[in-house]
């Protein structure tokens, strides 16, 4: 399978985080309830939010501190076909959003992109051992060096932060990778 050229998953991966922010001028230019297009656990209302959610950001630090590795692992992902980028990211997405909804806390509002990275980062590391390539698997030793800090994320902690955003999105990734790439192999690597 022929690789993407690398300004091309750069153009994907920059167009999506100027959504991103084209989406928090949005925020800031017009005085809408954008709380409501978030994910309110177990609410029926709540249920838009699964599509939305990774759209809207509580502060410009929050939208920037999801943005920047976003980039990152964007560009990763859609530089290699056989990460099947597209349908990976759509079950990331999904899963992870519906997953928040069914066990986030009740009365909280979650929103952010922060699913999205922890859902990539387990993909990319989880694939890194599934697939057969010496490529996935030091994309996966590196993914795991620049964002491994980031499983602090998963625990429960009080305040603002959706832990359980953050845990459904890793459970999204790892298992869309053992969907899209099945079992680890045992013998062999290829490029």
């Amino acid at each position: 399978m022929p690789r993407r050229r690398p300004a091309s998953a750069l153009e994907i991966g920059g167009g999506f985080v100027g959504v991103l922010f084209g989406v928090w001028l949005l925020q800031l230019a017009l005085p809408a309830p954008w709380g409501r297009l978030a994910i309110l656990p177990r609410t029926e209302a709540g249920l838009v939010g699964v599509l939305f959610a990774p759209l809207l950001h509580a502060s410009f630090s929050h939208l920037v501190s999801n943005a920047a590795p976003l980039l990152v692992l964007l560009v990763v992902l859609f530089s290699d076909p056989r990460y099947r980028p597209e349908p990976t990211l759509a079950a990331i997405w999904l899963a992870s959003g519906l997953g928040t909804w069914l066990i986030g806390r009740g009365g909280a509002v979650h929103l952010g992109a922060s699913g999205l990275v922890f859902g990539l980062v387990s993909y990319l590391i989880v694939s890194g051992f599934l697939m057969r390539s010496w490529r996935a698997a030091l994309v996966a030793v590196a993914v795991f060096i620049l964002f491994g800090g980031i499983a602090y994320g998963l625990v429960p902690q009080p305040g603002p932060v959706s832990w359980e955003g953050h845990l459904c999105g890793a459970l999204a990734g790892a298992v869309s990778a053992r969907y899209t790439h099945g079992r680890p192999r045992r013998f062999g690597f290829r490029g």
